[in-house]
């Protein structure tokens, strides 16, 4: 019986609570990367306040753990080659928690970005293990795993953003903690359901991306274009409404880019043999942004809010077909170091992507310019997801 063979019989021998609990679990993990960073933009002006942080240092602040997802994601794979993937999730968890938590203490600016450093480590070797453990737990069931897991990640930034201030007031330090308490939950439960399984306690000791496999740089530039043009809406439809007095549409068009992400999902749990591991839903999701970028640069009077609520559509697709992909093409102990090779290339273009906008925004003055770098990524992962080497088989994803 080949390996493959033997994880679906696994999976398909699995106790139904068994399955439902390993689904919580990642939805849990999901959410615990995502709500600790997402906590921070609403007690921004109480930080300032308290902590004299200059307009740079708050930039700092919110933009040093996306960094980290880009460099520390390959010594997240070295860790699950050295150590396992149980430990590396436990250990992941524990910092992120431990740290996440250690921000609300922070009386100086010193301690506050120490802190988010080491939770950003955190975070960042998470990453690349997720799709490992997806791999081990649901090996013919990589699209629902994965989409589950997404959602996760989505809510968990809707609830750090949403929530944070009512539910702590007007103490920051309590406002950045209390998610720990979350986090933890996720590695209590983690302590229990991830075995030596799959990727077992020790891998090949293969853990260094193939920086030379194309599709590597493939799917990351994909993933990095479409997450840069979610970042660079978030950043730059503000100001891009407000320099056309448009700043009553200004909270209504945020609150639909960031909840139509949600709908993206939906897709990948109904269908998901039809759209995992496929190229032409990449490129479709690819065709729309671009339209969707067009529309709020030529009559955004008009078209911004669809178009707004196409970019929160087609990045979180793009997000989740780009997660479920290192599963679905690389062999188990080969997932982590797919994967890390992916969010390095991923995160450092989602970056670059609102860097860009931004620098020909100051050195033209229009502001419709801002949004050049967004087009010209939206047609990249339409070309490139055309050309992807992607796995052929059918049915990848249910």
């Amino acid at each position: 019986m080949s390996g493959a063979h033997a994880e679906v019989t696994a999976e398909a021998s699995l106790p139904r609570a068994t399955a439902l609990l390993r689904y919580a679990a990642l939805w849990l993990i999901g959410v615990s990367l995502r709500v600790t960073l997402l906590a921070v933009p609403p007690v921004i002006p109480l930080i300032h306040q308290d902590l004299r942080l200059s307009e740079t240092a708050i930039g700092a602040l919110t933009s040093l753990p996306v960094l980290l997802l880009a460099f520390a994601a390959v010594p997240g794979s070295l860790l699950v080659a050295r150590t396992g993937l149980r430990r590396t999730v436990l250990l992941g968890l524990v910092i992120v928690a431990v740290f996440g938590a250690a921000r609300g203490t922070a009386a100086s600016a010193a301690v506050l970005f120490g802190s988010t450093l080491l939770m950003g480590v955190g975070i960042a070797v998470l990453q690349p293990v997720i799709p490992a453990l997806v791999k081990a737990w649901f090996p013919s069931r990589v699209g629902i795993a994965t989409a589950l897991y997404a959602n996760g990640l989505l809510i968990g930034e809707i609830l750090g953003a949403s929530l944070t201030l009512p539910l702590v007031g007007r103490s920051w330090g309590r406002g950045l903690a209390v998610w720990s308490v979350v986090v933890l939950g996720a590695a209590v439960t983690a302590y229990f359901l991830v075995a030596p399984v799959g990727t077992g306690e020790a891998g090949t000791g293969r853990w260094w991306p193939s920086w030379g496999e194309r599709r590597t740089w493939q799917i990351g530039i994909i993933l990095g274009s479409s997450s840069g043009l979610y970042f660079a809406a978030n950043a730059f439809v503000p100001d891009f409404l407000h320099a056309g007095g448009a700043d009553r549409a200004i909270g209504p068009c945020l609150t639909v880019l960031n909840a139509a992400q949600l709908l993206a999902l939906l897709p990948v749990i109904w269908v998901p043999d039809k759209v995992v591991g496929r190229r032409r839903p990449l490129v479709v999701a690819g065709g729309l942004a671009f339209v969707a970028v067009l529309a709020i640069v030529v009559s955004p009077a008009t078209f911004v809010f669809p178009a707004v609520a196409v970019i929160g559509v087609t990045s979180a697709f793009v997000l989740t077909l780009s997660l479920a992909l290192p599963p679905l093409l690389a062999e188990p102990d080969d997932v982590p170091r797919l994967s890390a090779g992916i969010f390095t290339i991923a995160y450092l273009g989602a970056v670059a992507i609102p860097i860009m906008g931004g620098a020909l925004w100051d050195l033209t003055g229009l502001r419709e310019t801002a949004f050049a770098p967004c087009a010209v990524g939206s047609l990249l992962v339409a070309v490139l997801a055309s050309r992807a080497e992607l796995d052929p088989g059918p049915g990848p994803g249910g």
